[in-house]
């Protein structure tokens, strides 16, 4: 099984792994890290060094068949909040798929919203807002209200304290009938799980025991408990799934 080295540079990211599931970078999550083994951090403070952009090849693999799902999910106009944006790659191609909505990317990592903040500006598109430091968990977020969520690759590579902050925050700030789009590795009860999956199970759970592949339904009930309804489940390639949720009406 082959693996990347885990040296950071700015054009690559640690999140490349030799696995059908997309590895997303454990510095990359919506969540403060707690990664036993964090890099060594760049000399200076990171907030105001220059926005150093970082590359997830897993990103470019997985952003064709992500927009083709997002083009039947997203509202026509509105803000889409992004949470734990990573590198910041989706949120640029995204954001230039959708020039109609405001794409307002997150993520709790310095040196993510640094990579974001490039593209950002590499970019130059004018529905790109600024990063936002944010953490899942936290009681209350930097976005007050957001007509669509988007997170991609975080509920597996985070403590389940993340997921259960993740669906308290999105019943906070979604409206009724407003999309919570997860995207990521799932368990789904009587389906069989791919040997892959397993693989990448057991080397989130060796890499850090809080993190690994969830039982969909477990993240469905914490879901309900917030007042928000599982909507679809839809296969994407390398045995991931594009899982949706609504908030509930009334």
């Amino acid at each position: 099984m082959n693996t990347d080295s885990d040296t950071l540079t700015p054009s690559l990211s640690r999140g490349e792994r030799g696995y059908q599931a997309d590895f997303c970078d454990g510095r990359a999550m919506g969540i403060v890290r707690d990664d036993p083994h964090p890099p060594p951090s760049p000399k200076g403070e990171r907030e105001h060094a220059q926005p150093m952009k970082q590359h997830a090849p897993s990103a470019e693999r997985n952003r064709e068949p992500l927009l083709s799902v997002l083009r039947q999910l997203l509202p026509s106009r509105g803000t889409v909040l992004e949470i734990a944006s990573g590198t910041g790659q989706h949120a640029v191609f995204f954001a230039r798929a959708f020039p109609q909505l405001e794409w307002q990317p997150t993520d709790a990592d310095s040196i993510a919203r640094s990579s974001i903040e490039a593209w950002r500006r590499e970019e130059g598109l004018p529905n790109v807002r600024e990063p936002l430091a944010l953490d899942a968990r936290a009681s209350t977020w930097p976005v007050e209200s957001a007509d669509a969520i988007v997170c991609i690759n975080m509920v597996h590579i985070s403590p389940w304290e993340a997921c259960q902050g993740l669906m308290r925050g999105a019943a906070r700030v979604l409206p009724p009938g407003g999309p919570l789009i997860l995207y990521g590795a799932y368990f789904i009860e009587g389906r069989p799980t791919a040997p892959s999956n397993l693989a990448f199970d057991a080397s989130l759970r060796e890499r850090n025991p809080a993190w690994g592949v969830r039982e969909l339904g477990a993240v469905t009930e914490e879901a309900r408990a917030h007042g928000l309804e599982r909507d679809q489940v839809i296969d994407m390639p390398g045995n991931n799934f594009t899982v949706v949720f609504r908030k509930r009406e009334g």
